[in-house]
């Protein structure tokens, strides 16, 4: 039961948290310099996030050609470059991953 009234309690402070976010821009008017900081925002977290696993194997920075990640992401990145397809360049990066690994 404490799991699900955690689960409820988090999900709750999500929620107000965003819809506070939300509620304010909609009430505020935002500087035009920090409108375009926020616009990017979304990529540098994902940057953030993607970057140690490609580039990291075991806390130690591998850039070889034995890292799978690595070239899966390369492939994924070119993918994305040449298609301009989300679908597409997720579908074939964990193609790609699961072949190097295999």
């Amino acid at each position: 039961m404490n799991i699900w009234l955690i689960m409820f309690i988090g999900g709750l402070l999500t929620f107000g948290m965003r819809f506070s976010l939300i509620y304010l821009f909609g009430r505020f008017q935002i500087h035009e310099t920090m409108r375009r900081a926020l616009h990017y925002v979304p990529p540098a977290v994902l940057s953030a996030i993607i970057f140690p696993e490609l580039f990291f194997q075991a806390d130690l920075l591998d850039l070889s050609l034995g890292n799978t990640r690595l070239l899966a992401g390369i492939i994924a990145v070119l993918t994305a470059w040449f298609s301009r397809n989300t679908l597409l360049t997720i579908l074939v990066g964990m193609a790609a991953l699961l072949i190097l690994q295999w």
